[in-house]
């Protein structure tokens, strides 16, 4: 195991280091939170595939593909199908609003009305996706160091949270490049095929299992659904995937680059079903399907081609719990405490808003890291997340591109109904009950047309000064004040 150990010290290092070269790029506010808005199609698609393809893509869509044969490949499938409606649909208005939050969308949209109460929805969602990736550190230390959990998820989301610390988007999105890179080896070309010879190979797979592991919808039609409703919508919608849209240089970049990213999803899902198929014919009596992964990188691979893909492992986990994290800090910054205090933002005091935002980076990272801590179910934490985003903020979100006669108020309405009713439902029939997102889904759009037709158009002058920001007109000019090279 020395060398498998070599493998992942050196690639946590790295992770460290990039974190500090990122730190002497990020100058300004806009560089720290977006990039500097300069990636171009090859390191925006690396990013935006390493953010939405994380812990849960990775040991637990191995475990679905063991519990459910191929058909567990939908999870991640309609996380792909999101990024792919996102980048085609709705890329290119986000990333020519330039603003640094769903929030501010909002606000533009609507008149400047939703901003507070949407963040606090927006900052919950964010949080439990950065808990329940730092959570995932425990199982990944612990096959390799056998570690006790509170101190794996210490050292994982402590790793996680300097580097994001130090050089805020600029340092995600270098580590990230690596991640993918690091993915893309030890998943899809080292331990697929590795896992199919060792089961034996398709034919001998289908012969030791039933015919329903085969079975394209054996999961379930009602599985499938729900999956679309909360992973697909979800990808439309959230902060941690539009900071990523806005880091884009250009409309093309922001389409072209999401729709490569989105493809490589589909292919990661169906890899991460067949992985755990293989699983099932040589491990067939695990206590849990989501052990699959972590036993067959601990028994059949060799050293050193173990040590990278449980490298990829990481990879995966940290690429999703840094963009959670700098998007609940971006959030909890811009859209909850700069509105409470009533702070102007964009002063041009570019040094003190890096600083700021490091703050609520690092406070955000120790709350995260507690909390992970404190809570032991992922899925059920991942749930909440998603049942909170989709329910509370899909329809305001999406009215608000597509709708012209939607309010200020019946957005309100919306996220306030939606998000109370996904709580109160998730109370009564479980956190694992799809009745929730359902129900609470349904009660958001009745309150945002209701209240919408019920109140006063939206003033002709919001919308004028709206159409023109999706026009890619009048936006505010956050670049940085010294030239700094595109990114490729």
């Amino acid at each position: 195991m020395a060398i498998d150990y070599t493998v992942i010290v050196v690639y946590l290092a790295g992770m460290l280091a990039m974190g500090w070269w990122g730190m002497r790029r990020a100058r300004s506010k806009s560089e720290f939170l977006v990039a500097g808005r300069r990636l171009g199609p090859a390191m925006y698609s690396g990013t935006m595939a390493a953010i939405v393809l994380g812990g849960a893509s990775t040991i637990g869509g191995v475990g679905l593909g063991y519990k459910y044969g191929l058909s567990g490949a939908w999870m991640v499938f309609t996380i792909g199908l999101g990024l792919l409606a996102l980048s085609v649909f709705f890329s290119a208005r986000i990333a020519r609003l330039k603003v640094y939050t769903v929030s501010e969308m909002l606000d533009l949209r609507y008149g400047g009305r939703a901003g507070v109460i949407s963040g606090v929805v927006m900052w919950a969602y964010t949080l439990m996706l950065a808990v329940t990736s730092t959570i995932a550190y425990a199982t990944i230390f612990d096959v390799l160091f056998d570690m006790n959990r509170t101190l794996a998820i210490v050292i994982g989301g402590s790793i996680v949270v300097a580097y994001s610390t130090l050089g805020g988007m600029w340092s995600i999105t270098l580590t990230d490049m690596v991640q993918f890179v690091v993915k893309t080896i030890g998943v899809l070309l080292l331990l697929l095929p590795i896992a199919v010879v060792k089961a034996g190979g398709f034919a001998e797979m289908r012969a030791k299992l039933p015919t329903g592991y085969f079975d394209p919808l054996g999961i379930g039609g009602e599985t499938i659904f729900t999956y679309v409703l909360i992973y697909t919508f979800g990808m439309l919608i959230g902060q941690d995937i539009w900071q990523r849209v806005f880091t884009a240089r250009s409309d093309r970049t922001a389409r072209l680059g999401g729709t490569v990213a989105g493809t490589y999803c589909l292919l990661y899902a169906l890899a991460g079903a067949v992985i755990g198929t293989a699983a099932k014919v040589l491990y067939p009596d695990l206590g849990s399907a989501d052990d699959a992964f972590a036993t067959i990188v601990k028994d059949e691979l060799p050293v050193g081609v173990r040590g990278l893909v449980l490298a990829a492992a990481l990879a995966a986990v940290m690429s999703t719990s840094s963009g959670a994290l700098i998007a609940c800090a971006t959030v909890a910054n811009n859209d909850i405490w700069s509105r409470l205090r009533g702070a102007v933002r964009d002063t041009g005091q570019a040094h003190d808003e890096v600083r700021g935002n490091r703050v609520f980076i690092l406070i955000m990272g120790v709350g995260v890291i507690c909390t992970a801590i404190a809570l032991n179910n992922v899925v059920e934490a991942l749930t909440v997340a998603y049942n909170l985003l989709v329910g509370g903020l899909l329809v305001p979100i999406l009215g608000g591109l597509l709708w012209k006669r939607g309010t200020a108020q019946g957005a309100l309405a919306a996220v306030v109904v939606g998000g109370l009713a996904v709580v109160g439902l998730m109370a009564g029939y479980g956190i694992l009950a799809n009745e929730p997102v359902y129900l609470g889904l349904s009660a958001s759009l009745v309150a945002y047309v209701a209240v919408s037709l019920a109140t006063p158009a939206t003033d002709a002058a919001v919308l004028a000064a709206w159409r023109e920001r999706l026009a890619g007109r009048g936006a505010p000019d956050d670049t940085p004040s010294e030239p700094v090279p595109a990114a490729p």
